[in-house]
């Protein structure tokens, strides 16, 4: 620790330098001004004039290396910066070009995930580099864990890893599913499937490998794996267990994204399955719910795409008894029939149900291929019945009571 404290100490000398502080002073006088210029236009994230903004910025740090060597000072520090903008301005047109062929909102989603928290890392990386040398900083001992020494960059890489294990992960995984899918012809959820093993594959290895390279041994080890058999019976059961059932539930097939479900009383699409919670989307009001995978796994899952993605809906309606029951069958099917969302086959069907305490009650049954828009589908019918009854003269009865005042004796 002492060593990592001197180094800083060091770095702090070399900072204060006169030819060090200019060329600072230069860079971010350069970048405060792009920023400056960024927040009067305010050009888009799928706008080329972002891009050029950042190439004005690369020549104008150009012209600044240029005059600094034309007056024998140092320029070093500068051309790091050139070079790192012009590492961020290839990563910017490359997104530019992906929102071209991709979602935008995936692609976004991605670069504030993957690609920023990288290259703040690359920035890190080239500064230690240029100021003392990566390799002498990264061999400094910190700490000691487990019977081993701890290096800097041990450390660094025990906070940093893991997290770009799961995010960098992501999009590999993707492209190759991708191509498997049309190369061997598997199946959407199929490959959802390959796609979320091999990313634990690949998530699993990397886990191995962060911990050959902070010098894990075998005691370090079977520690770790005793702290986490403790945590799995105490804090983190149920995280082991959603993730358990996720996997269970995407080789069994039940839930998958792209089925249809019945939650909460609403039926609702499963836009994603995750490592802990499932992502299911309602369409009533456009939310969406994050539940435990541990709930499908337990619980009865009501599903309308399993074998077969249609789904049987019914309306229920009263007729005053005045009217003939196979009239007002005949004219509701009819009805069903007249609405281009309801499915000819199977056909509707409407029959009676009870007679009521004022009406004869009816229930029409019909198919829709949709079954997230049951509600609205249901909506056009009733609206439909209502119209005919009103053309035919069938009245819709509602309960009536006589009220008798009886007479004092």
């Amino acid at each position: 620790m002492n060593d990592v404290l001197y180094l800083i100490s060091g770095w702090s000398g070399l900072l204060l330098r006169g030819s060090v502080l200019l060329q600072v002073g230069v860079a971010l006088a350069l970048l405060v001004a792009h920023r400056a210029w960024r927040l009067r236009w305010r050009p888009s994230a799928g706008s080329w004039l972002r891009v050029a903004g950042e190439l004005a910025v690369i020549a104008a740090l150009q012209v600044a290396c240029v005059g600094f060597g034309l007056a024998r000072l140092p320029a070093g520090l500068l051309l790091l910066v050139l070079q790192l903008v012009a590492v961020w301005t290839v990563l910017d047109g490359l997104r530019l070009v992906l929102r071209r062929f991709h979602p935008a909102a995936a692609v976004e989603a991605y670069w504030v995930r993957a690609v920023r928290p990288l290259f703040v890392v690359l920035v890190l990386l080239a500064l230690v580099e240029r100021l003392d040398g990566l390799g002498a900083v990264a061999s400094l001992p910190l700490l000691e864990l487990f019977g081993e020494q701890l290096t800097l960059g041990g450390t660094v890489l025990l906070l940093t890893l893991p997290y770009f294990l799961v995010v960098l992960s992501e999009l590999p995984v993707l492209v190759l599913g991708a191509v498997l899918e049309r190369l061997m012809g598997m199946t959407a959820a199929n490959r959802k499937v390959f796609e979320l093993i091999l990313r634990y594959v690949l998530i699993g290895v990397g886990v191995l490998w962060l911990g050959n390279q902070i010098g894990l041994n075998g005691t370090a080890v079977a520690a770790i794996a005793g702290g986490l058999s403790v945590g799995l019976g105490f804090g983190i059961k149920e995280v082991f267990s959603n993730f358990v059932s996720g996997i269970w539930l995407l080789f069994e097939g039940s839930v998958r994204p792209g089925e249809i479900l019945q939650f909460q009383g609403d039926p609702v699409e499963v836009r994603r399955l995750g490592l802990r919670a499932a992502t299911l989307w309602r369409s009533r009001d456009n939310v969406e719910l994050v539940v435990p995978n541990q709930i499908f796994f337990t619980d009865t899952t009501t599903t309308y795409t399993g074998t077969d993605s249609t789904r049987r809906s019914e309306v229920l309606v009263g007729a005053a008894y005045r009217h003939d029951p196979d009239a007002v069958i005949a004219l509701l099917e009819q009805v069903a029939r007249a609405n281009p969302r309801v499915l000819a086959e199977p056909a509707p069907k409407a029959l009676l149900l009870q007679y009521g305490e004022s009406s004869i009650d009816y229930g029409l049954r019909f198919w829709i291929a949709n079954p997230m828009r049951n509600s609205d589908i249901s909506s056009e019918v009733r609206r439909a019945i209502w119209h005919a009854f009103q053309e035919r003269g069938i009245e819709f009865p509602f309960p009536q009571r006589v009220l008798t005042q009886a007479s004092d004796p």
